[in-house]
Formats: C-alpha cells, sequence, structure tokens
C-alpha cells in the first residue's frame, strides 16, 4: 500500500521548548493509526503539523506524495473532527453536514442526497430537520463525522473526538468509527490520552513521550511486548520487579531481584550479565493461591512468592487484588470475575506465581 502521510525529520521548536523532536514516520492508505500519550507528549502538535495549524520548524510533510509542508490548511483536502464537535448551533443537521458540499459548488440534488447518504452511514436518519442543541452528545459526534465524510476526504484527522463523551457512549462511538472505517476505507490518524480508545480501535499506535516516538507497534505488539520502561507502564497495569542479569541463555535469563532469582524471557532483548533491568509481569500473568492450599514454594513454574492480600477491588467482570511482598513491594493480579481463587479476606496469606514466558525483561537505560 502507498504511504498516505509521510513525515521527514519533522520538528516543532517553540524558542527554547523542543515540543516535537525531529521524527520520521508514515501512515499507510486505509490505516487507522492512533497518536497516544500523556499530556505534554507532542501528539497534539504532530497532528496540527499535519493538519497544517502549525509550521514544522524543520522537516516535510507529504500527503499521497504530495510536498504540503508550506501548504495552507484549506489546501491540505483534509477532514478533521474535533472533540467539541465545532458544529454551527444556528443550522440544523442537514445545513452542517451540507455546509462543505456548497463551498465545493455541488448541485442541490448532489447535496441532498449525499446528505441523505451520510446520515444513514451514520445510522441517524431522521434528524436532518434538528438543531445540535436538540441531539445528545453522541448524536453531534455522529453528525460531525457525517460532516467530514460527506465530502470524501482521503484522510480524516480525530483530535481526541470521543473526549468529552461518558464512558457508555465512548464505547458505543469507538464501534461506530471502527465500522464507519472499514465500511469507508478512508485512513484516520486519531489523537488520544486514553490507551483503551487506542487499543480497541488502532491498526497501529504510536505511543508518545516528551516530544518524542517511544514505540510503533500494533495493539497487541505494544502491551505485549514493550521496548521501553515507559510503554510497559502507560499501556494496561504493569508489575515492574527491578534487577540486575545473571545468566543469559539466549531467550531466557536468568535476573537477581529482591524476590531471589528469578527465570524471565529476553523477547529479543539484548541483555548481558550485569545489565541492570526491569521485569515486567502483567496482572493477568500472576496465579494467586491461599497458603492453606498449598505447600513447599516451588511451582511447576519457578519459585512461588509468599505475601499477604492488603486489598481486593471488583471491576465489573474482574477482580483486581493488591498483594504485598517481602520488602514492601506490592503485587497487583488480575483474575475473571467468575473464577476468584484463593483467599479473599483482607491479611489473608497468599502465595504468587508466574511463569518465565509472561516474565518480559526491560532494559532500563533503552532510550526512548
Amino acid at each position: 500500500m502507498m504511504n498516505m502521510i509521510e513525515l521527514k525529520q519533522v520538528s516543532r521548536r517553540y524558542g527554547a521548548v523542543e515540543a516535537l523532536a525531529p521524527l520520521d514516520f508514515s501512515v499507510k492508505s486505509g490505516e487507522f493509526v492512533t497518536l497516544l500519550g500523556p499530556s505534554g507528549s507532542g501528539k497534539t502538535t504532530l497532528l496540527n503539523l499535519i493538519a497544517g495549524m502549525v509550521s514544522p520548524s524543520s522537516g516535510q510533510i507529504f500527503v499521497r506524495g504530495v510536498d504540503i509542508t508550506n501548504s495552507p490548511p484549506s489546501a491540505r483536502g483534509l477532514g478533521m473532527v474535533f472533540q467539541n464537535y465545532a458544529l454551527m448551533p444556528h443550522m440544523t443537521v442537514f445545513d452542517n453536514i451540507a455546509f462543505p458540499l456548497r463551498v465545493r459548488k455541488m448541485s442541490k440534488d448532489d447535496i441532498r442526497r449525499r446528505v441523505k447518504e451520510v446520515l444513514d452511514m451514520v445510522q441517524l436518519p431522521d434528524i436532518a430537520a434538528r438543531k445540535p442543541k436538540e441531539l445528545s452528545g453522541g448524536q453531534q459526534q455522529r453528525v460531525s463525522l457525517a460532516r467530514c465524510i460527506a465530502y470524501n476526504p482521503a484522510l480524516i484527522l480525530l483530535d481526541e473526538p470521543l473526549g468529552a463523551l461518558d464512558k457508555k457512549l465512548r464505547e458505543q462511538m469507538q464501534f461506530e468509527i471502527r465500522r464507519l472505517h472499514a465500511e469507508l476505507g478512508i485512513t484516520m490518524l486519531n489523537v488520544t490520552h486514553d490507551q483503551d480508545e487506542a487499543l480497541s480501535m488502532s491498526d497501529r499506535i504510536v505511543l508518545m513521550n516528551r516530544g518524542r516516538v517511544e514505540q510503533i507497534a500494533t495493539p497487541d505488539e505494544l502491551y505485549r511486548s514493550p521496548r521501553t520502561t515507559f510503554a510497559a507502564s502507560f499501556i494496561g497495569t504493569a508489575n515492574l520487579i527491578s534487577g540486575t542479569v545473571q545468566e543469559n541463555e539466549g531467550e531466557h535469563a536468568v535476573v537477581s531481584t529482591p524476590l531471589g532469582l528469578l527465570p524471565a524471557s529476553t523477547r529479543g532483548c539484548a541483555v548481558t550479565p550485569g545489565a541492570t533491568v526491569n521485569l515486567l509481569v502483567r496482572p493477568e500473568s500472576v496465579r494467586m493461591t491461599s497458603s492453606l492450599h498449598l505447600s513447599g514454594t516451588e511451582s511447576a513454574d519457578g519459585p512461588r512468592h509468599a505475601g499477604t492480600l492488603v486489598d481486593s477491588i471488583t471491576l465489573g467482570s474482574v477482580v483486581r487484588h493488591h498483594v504485598r511482598l517481602p520488602g514492601d513491594m506490592q503485587i497487583i493480579v488480575q483474575q475473571q470475575g467468575n473464577r476468584r481463587q484463593g483467599a479473599q479476606e483482607r491479611g489473608a496469606s497468599v502465595l504468587l506465581d508466574w511463569s518465565p514466558e509472561d516474565c518480559q525483561i526491560i532494559l532500563q537505560d533503552q532510550p526512548a
């Protein structure tokens, strides 16, 4: 597939502040890519550079192979959906959607046909005569999407479009946007700080931190094989255990930690004896058993670790346990709500263990 967007050594500075370090980055035609990161990570700056809202301090921006670095926003042929919907309150839904079509001098019949088509696409066929104030937040965002796709842009930029919606509406709109993306094949570039939104909607995620790209990967790769400590801790919930590599056995290593010697997977991370590392263990990979039900300190996968249950929190379909281990280390365990195992009382003695395959080595000094 051809690149819809390509950035070559693009950066942005504001005086002495480097908002975006020089980067190379591309989005293929038809992809759904999310720029993800905390506030100040540079994701909105990057989106605004592509949209033409600000100019780069260096580098070039290409859309469909055409250099648009110095082109005004109106000449870039992009669609944009904002968090605040940006609907004109004095106009009906029909007129809001028709506005960009009238600017493009389409005939009245073509406008009427196209508005009906896009309202059907967003599953709001009967609201053309309403004003924005008569719609719910979710309906307004669908209208905003309909207005954007009405003129068939090759690329749609989404600037935190779901940030103003409640959790249930946000999840519904995530599904709707993914459905429209699949149906229309439009390239979409989304900005969010919500990791769940990024994981559920994206073909690829660009994780950003302090104006730099931390990692570009599919949602599954980013969750299961983060390359940096920041990526591991920002995506999902992470148990991180510091240690020093004692032995390197290719795809596995033995690491000295406050919990003793632990076997771990290198996952392609080149480590040498003496290297300072973090071990990542996701909460759903940790097994918890009441110490009353087992004897011995070894499981089939390695050592068991004795701890004390601090708290158990029910989060709908899952239960999250907080367990204190020696040295005041705390490990989070996550179990399915209908499969709760082991002691549930605060203060209970428990044993934790996990497979070495679920314990991943991450270099502490790996650059962002």
